[in-house]
């Protein structure tokens, strides 16, 4: 565990399960938390604004993260303005492009001149973090959220990228990049080698900072008695 106090990316859960988000919400190590509509849509909630103010109202001093759900930008900046009201902890996340791939550049600019605070989400090129850093400079405090664990599910490497965009944002220092969408505990470790400000993760990988320094031969012993106990559980038998 002393490896995770030295830590000095900021970890985020990410998840729309309330019980699971008040859970986290006691962990010290969690400092923010996101969501966006799939995840609100798989943990079953149906009114989006009473789930989103009654988060506000029990996690209420860490950033919290809502997203837009238009692909209209006019729609949009209603619906930014109108989530930003929720509380003064809440981030919106705005799309790097609507799904018709237009940019999102100009609204981005637009809400953070206006004091919103953004979540710009969705990023998996340079050049996107390049225009949206852009878009936020000199602005309210944002994050920009790049999705490496799906820049990894096509099979590139996403830690040079994810080094190089924060030397992007080296110069900006109202803007926080975001290691979004991890596919294992080892991308916080990585996100905190190059300097990434934040990482996101889901419940089911921070349930796994328990692990972290765990003797390895002890796990090992772990996973020969879970195999072990589970083909007892079964009754598995050869008739030799």
């Amino acid at each position: 565990m002393e490896t995770l106090n030295n830590l000095t990316v900021k970890i985020f859960a990410d998840g729309a399960d309330r019980a699971g988000m008040l859970e986290m919400y006691a962990n010290p190590l969690i400092r923010g938390f996101t969501t966006n509509p799939t995840l609100m849509r798989k943990a079953g909630v149906n009114d989006y604004e009473t789930f989103a103010r009654d988060i506000v109202k029990s996690i209420p001093d860490r950033p919290l993260s809502f997203e837009v759900f238009t692909d209209d930008f006019q729609e949009m900046a209603k619906q930014a303005k109108y989530i930003r009201s929720f509380g003064d902890n809440v981030y919106v996340k705005i799309p790097v492009t609507n799904s018709q791939g237009v940019s999102s550049a100009l609204l981005i600019e637009e809400l953070a001149k206006s004091g919103v605070k953004l979540n710009v989400t969705a990023l998996l090129s340079l050049t996107q973090v390049e225009e949206v850093a852009k878009r936020l400079a000199g602005g309210p405090p944002a994050y920009i959220s790049v999705f490496a664990g799906r820049i990894a599910d096509t099979g590139r490497d996403p830690v040079p990228l994810m080094a190089k965009a924060v030397d992007i944002l080296a110069h900006s220092p109202n803007i926080e990049l975001i290691w979004a969408s991890p596919r294992e505990l080892l991308n916080v470790f990585q996100a905190d080698e190059v300097g990434c400000h934040i990482i996101t993760a889901t419940n089911d990988i921070l349930k796994k900072l328990s692990l972290v320094g765990k003797d390895l031969l002890e796990y090992s012993l772990e996973t020969v008695k879970m195999f072990q106990s589970d083909a007892e559980a079964v009754g598995y038998k050869f008739a030799l």
